[in-house]
């Protein structure tokens, strides 16, 4: 008889889903703001097996919401540290914990097909995308999840049955140029971040290439410029030697805030169309200091002066390197240099940042921000809500109770029918298939109406006060470069099986592709008409190892098929056997016929747009509520044709969007 927690959470969701669960195995990725509320709620709840995969480490910044993390595990695995703090709550639970990147090639394929249900909790697109092809590629359900702020939403993904995360066109934030950041700001967020991610990285910790936010792609405009900021750079950490003297201020203030501005203002090309920057003197401001009231850092609500920023300035860069000085004296001599990282909030690294921003915007003439602000802005804001986190990750795994009886319908449907078939006759007969055909279209038809059940849930204020909101599951977008192909698995003798096997056996012969197709890897294109030169190269020569997946792309003119896509098991055969072996003959549709989009009526003969989309979706809008920050946008379309390359998403994330008066909009880690 059960007792205590089986008792409850049986009564609550009804015995046979309850023991569907406790025999579950489920996997969740990212064990940040969202996955803390969520391994809380799956052990709670019961889930008989949980693994976690997780790349992180627990930041002092995490501490105020992701609660299964406390001081001493600073630095520390979040997936490892959530499944000893989780494993608390529920003892008969087995928690599985990885500290990996979900794109290990050991994640792969057949790893995926071991869980009932996915759960995503990620905080970056390209991770989402991976894990949502995966789940695809394994036809495993996924629960995708997201908050920005007080917003959240929660999707549920199930292969053939749904859009999968890329139906809709995602916006990938931006970049900054290089140039703009070190030579031609503009915005108060161009300050920051080159306080941020150059002038703080450049003195107390790593080089600038390292920085996610600034985009040192060359071409032949800048490249002398380039050039010059890498001459700068290298000059910086020359005077970053001398930390510790009484001149390193001076040596650091007139490096950046003075002799980089004089060269900057001598380029007097750069400044016709815009204002040219003013340098400042070190010895004017110091005689300036004692008038400055000697607690300015504290107010973090009003903009500094250009003698408070100064100050504030000088005060942070002594406390920071003091520190440095502090921990090279404490450091093992095999270790390698000490550096500090930006923390927003650690008030020294702050101060610095602050102020050395504002006094970046004083010299170009861009208006002030106050502390608070800047905090905001590096710290990669709109802030995460602990509610929101917690709220959302509730709706995961209440979505996720649809999905398991959606499973569980599939399954018993499925098995009563395996039972009549048995009692029949063993014969391959024609009716025997019918019947086999019959029985598979029933177990499809009971799976798609329990998971009808399920919703897509937005998470939005509304006013003072919060508000839920649900749409039906979307069918699958038939253009969408992700799920709209056809999936197969392949066992391939690598040492011996040759592309020209793959092309005429297997997709002449046995699935009839005619002379317009090519063949693409993750490494570029493989096979086409006119590129034949790697039909007698080997799998093994070609790179095409286990896990590897390879996109066959129809080019007919007409009945072309959708993008097929095959995954690769590598494994040893016999000489006497074929190299390729194809485990199931998939189903190829046709491609869908490009739709012509409406046209406007009101006399503008330019088609209607709606948030980016064609075809009147509102992208997750509903009643002016807006979704998830990278919920929304356009991406550009790829031209299968002429690069013979199987379109995918921009899988490029970078952390800093200035689209909205440099507020950075992201989704919690």
């Amino acid at each position: 008889m059960a007792t205590g927690r089986d008792k409850h959470a049986g009564k609550s969701l009804g015995s046979n889903l309850h023991a569907r669960i406790k025999q579950a195995r489920v996997l969740m990725v990212g064990a940040g703001g969202i996955g803390c509320e969520l391994l809380k709620n799956l052990v709670l709840t019961g889930f008989g097996e949980i693994h976690i995969v997780d790349l992180d480490t627990i930041d002092l910044s995490n501490l105020n919401r992701q609660f299964l993390f406390r001081n001493e595990h600073i630095k520390k695995s979040k997936a490892l540290v959530a499944k000893e703090s989780a494993g608390r709550f529920n003892p008969n639970v087995k928690i599985e914990a990885y500290h990996d990147n979900i794109k290990d090639p050991r994640f792969n394929v057949a790893w995926f097909k071991k869980f009932d249900i996915v759960f995503n909790a990620l905080d970056n697109l390209e991770a989402r995308r991976h894990v949502n092809k995966m789940c695809l590629a394994a036809d495993v359900p996924l629960v995708e999840s997201g908050t920005t702020g007080f917003n959240g939403q929660v999707q549920v993904i199930q292969k053939g049955k749904t859009q999968c995360y890329d139906c809709t066109p995602k916006e990938a934030p931006k970049s900054f140029p290089v140039c703009t950041i070190r030579s031609t700001p503009s915005q108060p967020i161009h300050c920051i971040v080159w306080a941020k991610s150059y002038l703080f990285t450049e003195i107390f910790g790593t080089s600038e290439d390292d920085a996610p936010e600034l985009d040192h792609s060359e071409d032949s405009e800048n490249r002398r410029e380039i050039e010059n900021l890498r001459h700068e750079s290298q000059a910086l950490k020359r005077i970053r030697g001398s930390m510790g003297s009484e001149e390193f201020p001076k040596l650091i203030f007139d490096k950046v805030f003075k002799e980089d501005i004089e060269r900057l203002r001598s380029m007097e090309d750069m400044w016709k169309t815009r204002k040219a920057p003013i340098a400042l003197d070190f010895e004017d401001l110091l005689k300036a200091l004692p008038t400055v009231e000697k607690n300015i850092a504290k107010k973090d609500q009003t903009a500094w002066t250009v003698k408070e920023n100064f100050a504030v300035f000088l005060h942070s860069l002594r406390r920071l390197s003091d520190r440095m000085q502090e921990t090279k004296a404490n450091a093992d001599t095999d270790n390698s240099p000490p550096i500090l990282s930006f923390d927003k909030d650690d008030e020294d690294t702050l101060d610095f940042v602050a102020a050395s921003a504002n006094l970046r915007s004083i010299i170009f003439g861009i208006e002030g921000r106050s502390k608070f602000d800047i905090k905001q802005m590096a710290g990669n804001i709109i802030p995460a809500i602990a509610t929101t986190n917690a709220m959302t990750a509730s709706i995961c795994v209440l979505q996720a109770f649809k999905v398991m009886r959606a499973v569980m319908a599939k399954d018993e449907l499925s098995a009563k029918l395996n039972e009549t078939q048995l009692t029949g006759s063993s014969e391959e007969s024609p009716k025997a298939k019918v019947e086999a055909a019959q029985a598979e279209v029933k177990t499809d038809e009971a799976f798609s109406q329990k998971l009808s059940k399920a919703k897509m849930v937005f998470l939005a204020p509304n006013g003072t006060e919060r508000r839920l909101t649900t749409e039906g599951l979307s069918s699958p977008n038939a253009s969408c470069p992700v799920c709209s192909v056809a999936q197969s698995t392949i066992v391939v003798d690598a040492s011996r099986a040759t592309l020209n096997d793959l092309v005429e056996d297997l997709l002449r012969l046995q699935l009839g592709y005619g002379e317009e197709f090519s063949i693409n890897s993750e490494v570029g294109l493989l096979y086409d008409p006119e590129e034949d030169a790697n039909l007698n190269k080997t799998f093994a020569e070609l790179g095409l190892n286990n896990d590897a997946s390879i996109t066959v792309i129809d080019d007919a003119d007409e009945g072309a098929r959708v993008n097929l896509v095959l995954h690769i098991s590598e494994q040893r055969m016999g000489s006497e056997a074929k190299p390729i072996d194809l485990t199931q003959k998939p189903e190829i549709p046709l491609k869908p016929k490009a739709a012509t989009p409406p046209a406007e009526t009101n006399g503008d003969s330019r088609p209607i747009v709606t948030n980016g989309l064609t075809n009147g979706a509102t992208n997750g809008d509903t009643n002016g509520i807006k979704r998830t920050a990278d919920e929304a946008g356009l991406e550009d379309d790829l031209d299968k044709k002429k690069s013979k390359v199987a379109a995918t998403p921009d899988d490029d994330f970078v952390i800093v969007d200035d689209a909205h008066d440099g507020i950075i909009v992201l989704d919690d880690d």
